[in-house]
């Protein structure tokens, strides 16, 4: 399946070749004073197909460049879905589709989200998810539909040769969480994710 763009008066959504994962663009209006943009807005969101209810919104720091944070995810019933932007700095954010049954099972999908490109990812139920910082100072904010659940918090290895994630292309000596390097590998977490088409 081929990208496609679908565009909702001011706001910008192309669909990927992953079922269900998407870029969000919203326009911006600038003058000599700066600028104005709607960083989110349901009705448009609708519009594209697009009808999560997201219910919190977080926000992280990364102080150094190098830092990868991931793979993570909710397991079932409390599945996550995101729409991250990076308001400061640079990232390469990483997904991995671990949808059973989807015709990109496995396979993994990355977008550069800076302060500049206000560029931002929505990320269905199903997939793992990281990112790695380009630039000293990053600050990202995502909105997710399901509240944070510690008993069903997860994480995979970012390094799982199952996925194939080329992280040397990015970052020669990621700075990892201690939690991160000492994830599982996919084979071993109890993800159970089933693509509904």
């Amino acid at each position: 399946m081929e990208e496609n763009v679908i565009v909702c008066g001011d706001l910008q959504v192309t669909k990927t070749e992953f079922p269900g994962l998407c870029i969000v663009e919203p326009k911006f209006y600038g003058d000599n004073r700066g600028w104005f943009t709607e960083t989110y807005s349901a009705q448009k969101l609708a519009m594209a197909g697009i009808h999560t209810v997201f219910v919190q919104d977080n926000q992280s720091f990364s102080a150094q460049k190098g830092t990868l944070r991931g793979l993570h995810f909710q397991t079932n019933p409390k599945c996550q879905t995101k729409l991250i932007r990076c308001t400061r700095g640079a990232i390469v954010d990483v997904v991995v589709d671990l949808r059973k049954g989807s015709p990109t099972y496995l396979k993994h999908y990355s977008v550069e989200l800076t302060a500049e490109n206000h560029k931002q990812f929505y990320i269905p139920k199903g997939f793992a998810h990281g990112f790695v910082t380009l630039t000293d100072d990053v600050e990202v904010q995502y909105k997710v539909d399901e509240f944070y659940s510690k008993e069903n918090d997860r994480s995979v290895r970012f390094d799982d040769p199952a996925f194939g994630i080329d992280w040397a292309s990015l970052v020669e000596n990621p700075i990892l969480s201690q939690k991160d390097l000492s994830a599982p590998l996919y084979a071993d977490s109890d993800a159970d994710f089933t693509f509904e088409g």
